[in-house]
């Protein structure tokens, strides 16, 4: 499948997955072109913290979306090392490291965008310890591990640019918590950057996935220009390519 038709099709299931969650009142309105944020998304991630994944986990990479926010709480609690992106990796560096065992604010606060931009430390990947598990939000995912996020590339980005840190890599566990109305049991078109997950939790259930699929590092032929122009870490590699 070429790539605009590659395209086309995520974007009309994202556009149905949208749509039903709204008509089945399980996210809030005006949900389209987010990841959703879905009711029930405390009960997916004690589901995910009762995982042998879970627990031998030590060092946590999620997105920042609020449908992940009681991930990033219990992952703080825990005491698992918490690593979170800045939004639209925006600036250099790239992410916010929040250590549970020197938050100077609750971990409810320090795991959100705005608590994490607070108190946070900014690092980039040379400052980053090896990521043990990587949670993501979707909009659709199915059981063989093929997510679609929002559309705009920001998850397969931060996933490559820690691959090939050496941050992600074999053994490190792709997690994204969802309501069961999003998993789809139908095939959901891929590109070659894409990256698949390991596990699917929902609400009720963990649904583990295979074979893995994730790239070893960027495509800079996939990356627009004006895509690596906004985001600095992304500029200044290309500009320096050994940084």
């Amino acid at each position: 499948m070429a790539g605009n038709s590659i395209s086309h099709a995520k974007q009309r299931i994202r556009e149905r997955v949208w749509d039903l969650l709204e008509r089945e009142r399980v996210t809030a309105p005006g949900v389209c072109g987010y990841i959703p944020s879905f009711a029930g998304a405390e009960a997916a991630a004690r589901l995910l913290s009762g995982t042998p994944e879970w627990e031998a986990a030590r060092v946590i990479k999620a997105v920042p979306d609020r449908a992940q926010q009681p991930v990033r709480e219990r992952a703080l609690r825990a005491g698992k090392l918490l690593y979170m992106a800045v939004p639209r990796l925006a600036e250099d560096p790239p992410f916010y490291e929040l250590d549970p065992h020197s938050l100077p604010v609750p971990p409810a606060e320090a795991a959100s965008r705005e608590g994490a931009a607070k108190t946070g430390r900014r690092v980039g990947p040379r400052q980053m310890r090896p990521v043990d598990m990587v949670v993501c939000g979707s909009v659709a995912v199915n059981r063989d591990g093929t997510r679609l996020g929002k559309g705009a590339g920001y998850s397969d980005l931060e996933v490559a640019l820690l691959a090939e840190a050496g941050l992600i890599g074999p053994a490190t566990v792709i997690v994204t918590t969802v309501h069961p109305l999003q998993v789809l049991d139908t095939p959901i078109p891929h590109a070659d950057h894409d990256f698949s997950v390991d596990m699917i939790v929902t609400t009720s259930d963990v649904i583990r996935c295979g074979p893995p699929r994730r790239p070893a590092g960027l495509d800079w032929d996939q990356l627009p220009p004006g895509m690596i122009a906004a985001i600095p870490v992304l500029a200044a590699r290309r500009e320096h390519p050994g940084r």
